[in-house]
């Protein structure tokens, strides 16, 4: 277990230079908020308690492990600017910090920044010495509920579906070099059918002069290999890749096209040169891959596609949301792929970027989920509009990223089935987020009260009679109400979408002493493979149903309902799920 967090935290915009802030943090709660009269920002020693970045105070790996509310805190160390940066810009970056965060170094407030599941980045060079005081002061308000914070308890203890709160750093914190002129963002955007890729680069500083090399590799085949001139900060261009494949083999079907099953990825260098200098070097990868929606059927590089997913919370038992080590985050997904699972519906998180990573290069998709608030206000409307438009930017050119989920069984939004405010705010993320992405499905409210969706997804936790029973026929699927909820709200209607059952199961199995819950019990691993059975099979076996999502992959906390124990030991066997989920479709 490494404890530090080494890996580069950017993994699709990586660059050379780079120093990592994890560690050991001088620490302070501010239960009286009395920090910033006092300029704890310049007086440091009050700031005397440590933590281990980047783990929550809540967490055991932090070191504190205290679950109590303590809404203001304090962290603070030293580092030194390394040798050859000299001439370059310095950026600190923070992959997340729940939820309020003002940053400052050596004593002057360097930049701010609301939000608890998105990257920021604060240019610290007007600061900036050989050695150098970085304070970083959060505001997490624990009982504030129109605060995006997904499963995050707004009460001391967990209950029912909720967990232990996040406060305050809780990803990597790393320090740059940059140039003045550099690349500040890269997307990708695939044209499967045209054998193209389009790539836009945001192109930051003087850039008159300057020209941009590109250079794409496929196994270790030169595709790409091109320089033009930059005329505009916004750069866009497309490549056509199908000719340049020289291995035939590759080109005849779909052996370089980007699956679950087949994860090919194309690797990138891009290069920003002027007068003769290299000014910045950026090595990411993209994957050739197309999701669409036509005649009510969902399909993945024009190929009708059963999605087979697994409900991933994304909690861990020392560090909650902040996976122990990379090597975690890629284990979950591993046994998810074990148990024959295609993709994960990451619920009610923002994902670490490391995790969209290796679900990129192990092939596995992925549904991304906001996590919301959980009562409706303007404030609140405000809030999740501004955050969700930074999770699509940040994570628009994984591969593995399928659907877009901004809003999860009315969270925030308790009246949208009558309620017109409500609705238009369901609308608002639905179009909001088809006007960031425009090549992914997106729906207005995952569960049921849908307004506008391209996928009509339920939630169902009934027994697998009652869903066979259901799901015969699609007025069956559209007009019952499993949740003493309507599908969709008042004045909207099922225009046939593809439906997808992305909630069923949840079947507790207690393996110890813990107290827990789950929407059904069974007493043994054998009972919970053979009720697995029964229950996917019923969907399986339905012709209306075109994927499902079951709940849950681990046990959290209270909830005892996951294929695997909170620690990720099995609690059935692995190799019967896989046999019942690969047994049709």
């Amino acid at each position: 277990m490494n404890e530090i967090r080494n890996e580069y935290p950017r993994p699709q915009f990586r660059r050379k230079d780079w120093e990592n802030l994890n560690g050991k943090w001088n620490f302070a709660f501010d239960d009286y908020n009395v920090g910033l009269q006092e300029q704890w920002y310049k007086n440091s020693e009050r700031i005397n308690q440590t933590i281990q970045v980047p783990f929550a105070y809540q967490t055991e790996l932090s070191g504190i492990h205290d679950p109590s509310f303590h809404d203001v805190v304090w962290y603070h160390r030293t580092f030194e600017i390394p040798e050859g940066w000299e001439d370059q810009l310095k950026v600190i970056h923070f992959g997340a910090v729940d939820y309020w965060a003002k940053v400052y170094v050596n004593g002057e407030l360097v930049g701010e920044h609301e939000g608890g599941n998105t990257t920021f980045s604060i240019d610290i060079t007007h600061v900036a010495a050989k050695k150098n005081d970085v304070v970083v002061r959060v505001e997490d308000p624990s009982t504030d509920a129109t605060i995006p914070r997904g499963k995050q308890y707004w009460h001391e203890e967990s209950a029912s579906i909720f967990y232990t709160r996040t406060t305050g750093i809780w990803q990597t914190v790393w320090l740059e070099p940059l140039d003045p002129l550099h690349m500040d963002q890269i997307r990708w955007t695939p044209q499967l059918d045209r054998g193209d890729i389009d790539v836009e680069i945001d192109v930051y500083g003087h850039y008159e002069g300057a020209t941009a090399e590109i250079e794409i590799t496929y196994r270790d085949q030169m595709i790409v290999k091109e320089r033009s001139d930059i005329t505009n900060s916004y750069m866009k261009r497309s490549f056509h890749l199908r000719n340049r494949i020289t291995d035939r083999s590759n080109i005849h079907g779909a052996g370089w096209y980007w699956t679950p099953e087949h994860p090919n990825l194309f690797d990138v260098t891009l290069r920003i040169v002027k007068d003769d200098h290299l000014k910045d070097e950026v090595i990411s990868y993209f994957g050739m891959r197309k999701v669409s929606i036509e005649d009510g059927v969902f399909k993945l590089n024009n190929q009708t596609y059963y999605q087979k997913l697994v409900l991933d919370q994304g909690y861990f038992p020392k560090g909650l949301l902040t996976a122990p080590s990379d090597t975690d985050l890629k284990k979950d997904i591993e046994l998810s792929k074990e148990m024959g699972f295609n993709g994960a519906r990451k619920h009610q998180k923002v994902e670490d970027p490391r995790y969209l990573y290796w679900a990129d290069q192990l092939g596995f998709l992925v549904w991304g989920e906001m996590a919301n608030a959980s009562e409706f206000s303007e404030e609140a409307v405000r809030r999740i509009t501004k955050e969700w438009t930074d999770v699509v930017k940040r994570d628009y050119s994984h591969p593995s990223i399928v659907a877009w989920l901004p809003l999860n069984e009315s969270w925030g939004i308790s009246r949208v089935a009558r309620e017109e405010q409500q609705q238009y705010h369901s609308l608002g993320m639905y179009y909001l987020t088809k006007s960031l992405d425009p090549t992914r499905p997106a729906l207005s409210n995952d569960g049921w009260e849908h307004t506008v969706s391209d996928i009509c997804g339920i939630h169902n936790y009934r027994s697998a009679e009652k869903m066979a029973k259901t799901y015969a026929t699609v007025e069956n699927a559209i007009t019952t109400t499993p949740a003493d909820r309507p599908i969709y709200a008042k004045g909207y209607a099922y225009k046939g979408e593809p439906i997808l059952i992305t909630e069923y199961g949840g079947i507790a199995y207690k393996m110890d002493e813990t107290e827990g819950w789950g929407y059904s019990s069974v007493q043994s691993g054998e009972d919970l493979v053979e009720e697995y059975r029964k229950q996917t099979s019923a969907l399986l076996e339905s012709s209306v149903i075109q994927g499902f999502c079951y709940t849950q992959l681990t046990d959290v906390e209270q909830e005892i309902n996951g294929l695997l124990t909170y620690d990720r030991e099995p609690k059935c066997s692995l190799e019967e799920i896989k046999k019942i989920n690969e047994s049709d479709k």
